[in-house]
């Protein structure tokens, strides 16, 4: 059960040729055939550039950090804050 046999294949030729007729069968094998190149070059390019990102974070990692520079940043003198102003007592006043 399962297995293919040689009249399995002619019975399956025969109900291809008289859906699509003979003039179609020839495009369509050609159109498959430039369509499986496609995904096949798409997904070398794919691996390929997988195995670049992998060669560059290699090369990176071999890379040292500097040294802590030893310097001292001034730091800025803060002003007071005023107080908040209630805006009904600014009012007021005036």
């Amino acid at each position: 059960m399962g297995a293919l046999k040689p009249w399995h294949i002619a019975v399956l030729v025969v109900v291809l040729i008289l859906l699509f007729g003979a003039k179609r069968l020839p495009d369509a094998a050609r159109s498959l055939g430039r369509s499986l190149r496609i995904i096949k070059a798409e997904t070398k390019s794919l691996h390929d550039d997988d195995r670049d990102l992998a060669e560059k974070a290699d090369a990176q990692s071999a890379y040292q950090p500097l040294p802590p520079q030893q310097q001292q940043f001034a730091q800025p003198q803060q002003q007071p804050v005023a107080p908040p102003v209630d805006p009904v007592q600014r009012v007021r006043e005036n």
